[in-house]
């Protein structure tokens, strides 16, 4: 069983909490596109990973089963939600979710690992490709903003 998923996601992990610690109130209400700011998308980073962490647990309890859904439906249903929250508790649900899906992937059984490698979905076990591209984006955003 490859089990680089665990690495790759403490190291994004890290990454996520870094940076959550070094924002200010202000750098989280920057704009991240048109509509997003750097806390709608550490919101929308907590939500997938809250998503995954249920799934986990019902497959875990149930059997894996594919769970299809439109993200860009649910993305922009829960926009509204997530600029209503306020900046900084966004950002600490954020590294929460991470830490809570990292620790129930690292804890997973080898069989249930290999059996959600079937599903063709990298993204169920590596949290961290999802979680690299946003971060990727805010650095971004900072680096643009600040000269970093």
């Amino acid at each position: 069983m490859d089990n680089s998923f665990v690495m790759e996601n403490a190291r994004e992990l890290q990454r996520l909490r870094t940076l959550v610690e070094g924002l200010s109130d202000d750098e989280l209400r920057l704009p991240l596109g048109t509509d997003w700011t750097v806390s709608v998308a550490l919101a929308h980073l907590a939500f997938w990973d809250g998503r995954a962490l249920v799934l986990l647990r019902k497959w875990k309890a149930k059997g894996i089963e594919l769970s299809p859904i439109d993200v860009d439906v649910t993305n922009d249903s829960l926009l509204s939600t997530w600029l209503a929250l306020d900046p900084r508790v966004a950002a600490n649900l954020a590294v929460k979710a991470a830490e809570v899906i990292d620790g129930e992937l690292a804890d997973s059984s080898p069989d249930f690992i290999a059996r959600l490698e079937k599903l063709g979905e990298p993204s169920r076990l590596f949290r961290s490709i999802h979680r690299k591209m946003h971060l990727d984006q805010i650095e971004e955003v900072l680096g643009n903003r600040t000269g970093r």
